[in-house]
């Protein structure tokens, strides 16, 4: 049964879920499943599990992420993108290149950020969007999140093309991000702290954790020829490595602990949240370790043709 990782350049338009349900029918199984969504208006680099790749998906999810993206300064959205109605217009003529350098680098760095109100965050088991979409008022709260990288590229000024012909900025960034950050707060936060308004206009993921968006193909691209990262190769490149001798890969995988990793008893040491990718010396993935005293115990293992089993 083919199981691995499919890192997918998503279409604008999409949502995730219809992805999932494209490559459903292009890899022939049900099992498929994603590593964080992308809003319909975003394309890029999508990650997507096959089988008993699935089990990785927990993994990436958590991973930082990187974006190039477009904000329109001078216009406020109901949704902070272009998808969303314009409820605010002011002209941004006045706002200067070096105020937009230092809205950006006041928003870089650990931040407290409040998701769009339509965002998939649940409020009392009811996705936000769908509550905002029904009339209510939704107000979230703020969370912590880290901008590791927020570079401006280009500034853009476009003299009467706001409503009533008010003036806008377009701004193209690069953002490189922790899990959880929503790149269209960013650009309302910063319209916001610059008194003109601010929203999204274009968004590309180029990066989540190791996967980049030279390795991704369009469904187009998949359908005729399905591209598979292999479980050993994904494991590899998104977890720490521990290579195990024949005697070891025999215990783990029974399901028994072995001696401690080399890292055991520091803060770089393999945790059941950050556990290490074990590998036999044929190379083929055996399991995901996590130390714990004197020794490594398998928190997830893998049979033969990487079936897995949690331990």
């Amino acid at each position: 049964m083919l199981s691995g990782l499919v890192i997918v350049d998503k279409p604008q338009g999409w949502t995730s879920h219809d992805v999932v349900g494209r490559m459903r029918r292009i890899a022939g199984t049900r099992k498929v499943g994603h590593a964080g969504t992308l809003d319909p208006m975003a394309t890029g680099v999508l990650v997507v599990g096959i089988n008993k790749a699935t089990r990785l998906l927990t993994y990436i999810v958590g991973t930082s992420k990187t974006y190039t993206a477009t904000i329109r300064l001078g216009q406020s959205t109901v949704t902070d993108d272009a998808e969303g109605d314009v409820v605010a217009s002011t002209s941004a003529a006045a706002v200067t290149d070096e105020a937009i350098h230092d809205g950006v680098a006041a928003l870089t760095g650990l931040i407290q950020q409040v998701p769009s109100s339509v965002s998939a965050i649940k409020v009392n088991g009811e996705r936000a969007y769908a509550r905002v979409r029904s009339g209510e008022e939704v107000k979230l709260a703020a969370r912590p999140v880290t901008i590791h990288r927020f570079e401006v590229h280009s500034i853009h000024r476009e003299h009467g093309a706001g409503p009533e012909g008010s003036a806008v900025v377009d701004i193209d960034v690069t953002v490189e991000c922790s899990s959880g950050t929503y790149i269209r707060a960013l650009a309302r936060d910063l319209g916001n702290a610059l008194g003109v308004g601010g929203h999204l206009t274009a968004l590309r993921r180029t990066h989540v954790g190791p996967y980049s968006l030279e390795q991704a193909r369009t469904l187009e691209q998949l359908a005729e020829e399905l591209q598979v990262l292999e479980m050993s190769e994904a494991a590899r490149a998104l977890m720490p490595n521990r290579e195990l001798t024949a005697e070891e890969t025999t215990e783990i995988s029974f399901g028994r602990r072995i001696a401690a990793g080399a890292e055991a008893g520091s803060p770089k040491a393999a945790t059941a949240d950050h556990p290490a990718a074990a590998f036999a010396p044929d190379g083929s993935l055996v399991a995901l370790l996590a130390d714990s005293g004197n020794f490594a115990k398998p928190v997830l293992v893998f049979a033969p043709g990487n079936g897995a089993r949690e331990s």
